[in-house]
């Protein structure tokens, strides 16, 4: 191996010590929330112990992952795709069920989530698309493309059931974004999403009828004098808005499972159902709150010790640190994974070439969907939908395809000065 291919003095070390600190205090809270005073934290019958397992083959990843030439993420993008696409499509016919959900492969007593794998796979692809010469995001048909590469695992995820995981992928419209898409796109997203949840709170849809039609008439008017094309498309979103009020009722009623209606509900009315639905939430937002400024100390979580939260080791992991932790270790977790959040935006900044810029932008939305609804979950401003918190969450899945996402980025910062700029 040639001086300039070891990286260990070009690697960001900076990003290194983060992710080390966020998967050793994850280690902790996972041993506190199962914690068992009879056995070891390294016992392989913990989850503790477990995760510690998953945290050594993390650590092999990472060595593979920066022995592997960097020409080779962006060289078989297609083919990592499609494998994982491939996966996907034999879950629901050969998958084991797990939480009400058929999203696994099993081999044996071993389980892999393929689902967790297509995200570092979809954007992969998604960088080396954009990244092709000529690239032109105003492109139709290129963004045509770009929804397919999305749409694809969105699809299949959906056959698992898996609605979480299938709306982590809507992040890259972001991504598209700050590759040059139009805003529209965004806007329109956003607004059918607060649409939607309008539509459920107010009983008199006539009146979200009279606020889409005031908002168009006033957009008309103020770009009367533009060109027809742009008037199209502000009646085209308008109309789209128009038919997500009419649509709600049947996407709600039919598309939904039960569970996850009640789940809706709850967000809206959390005294609906405490003993039910809504009970995962309640006691989440009773154990943060019970941990105040400083919290009850590490292993002394009653909420915690009692097992009053379910899930509390892997989706509701963050109720461990507000109880444990308080205020004080709620903000210091926070204020790591915005240093994280940061980091990755700034490596993605200074990359040499479109690729691995692209691909650390959709590394950086990921992280964030993740870290913002995982903690928007436990505290009752977003519906249970089962999304881990990276690198604090118990599963090998969920640490791996994290681990993967992060290091391949930083393999490739640590070689941007030998790429060529694509422009």
């Amino acid at each position: 191996m040639r001086k300039d291919e070891i990286i260990s003095h070009k690697i960001d070390w900076v990003t290194v010590m983060i992710y080390g600190a966020m998967v050793l205090w994850g280690w902790l809270n996972i041993y506190s929330a199962t914690y068992d005073e009879t056995q070891s934290i390294f016992d392989l019958s913990l989850n503790s112990g477990r995760q510690m397992m998953f945290i050594i083959t993390s650590s092999i990843l990472i060595l593979a992952i920066l022995i592997i030439d960097m020409r080779f993420y962006e060289t078989f993008a297609y083919i990592i795709y499609g494998v994982v696409l491939f996966l996907l499509l034999l879950v629901p016919f050969i998958g084991k069920e797990v939480g009400g959900n058929r999203a696994w492969l099993g081999f044996g007593s071993f389980g892999v989530q393929p689902s967790e794998f297509a995200k570092f796979a979809t954007a992969l692809v998604v960088a080396k698309f954009i990244g092709t010469i000529g690239f032109r995001m105003d492109n139709i048909r290129n963004q045509v493309i770009l929804f397919a590469l999305i749409g694809a695992p969105i699809m299949l995820i959906l056959l698992q059931k898996d609605y979480g995981t299938a709306m982590v992928f809507m992040v890259f419209l972001l991504v598209f974004y700050r590759e040059g898409m139009s805003p529209f796109l965004l806007l329109v997203g956003l607004g059918v999403a607060v649409i939607f949840i309008l539509t459920l709170l107010v009983e008199n849809n006539w009146i979200l009828f009279g606020m889409i039609g005031a908002a168009w008439g006033i957009t008309m008017y103020m770009n009367r004098r533009k060109k027809i094309k742009r008037l199209a498309i502000i009646t085209a979103g308008a109309l789209v808005l128009a038919f997500t009020i009419t649509s709600v009722e049947f996407i709600f009623s039919n598309l939904l499972e039960e569970h996850h209606q009640k789940r809706v509900m709850v967000l809206i009315n959390p005294e609906l159902d405490q003993l039910g639905a809504g009970y995962h939430v309640y006691q989440s937002k009773v154990a943060i709150g019970s941990g105040g400024i400083i919290g009850k100390g590490f292993l002394k979580g009653t909420q915690t010790k009692l097992k009053f939260v379910p899930e509390q080791y892997t989706d509701f992991i963050f109720c461990t640190i507000g109880e444990e932790q308080g205020w004080i270790g709620s903000l210091l977790m926070i204020a790591l994974f915005m240093g994280l959040l940061l980091r990755v935006v700034f490596l993605a900044e200074r990359q040499k070439n479109r690729f691995a810029r692209v691909y650390g932008y959709s590394v950086a939305c990921i992280f964030f969907f993740h870290f913002a609804t995982n903690i928007a979950m436990t505290i009752g401003l977003f519906p249970v939908i089962g999304i881990p918190l990276p690198f604090f969450s118990y599963g090998g899945s969920s640490l791996w395809s994290f681990t993967i996402l992060l290091f391949i980025l930083l393999k490739l910062d640590a070689h941007r000065m030998h790429v060529l700029q694509r422009l």
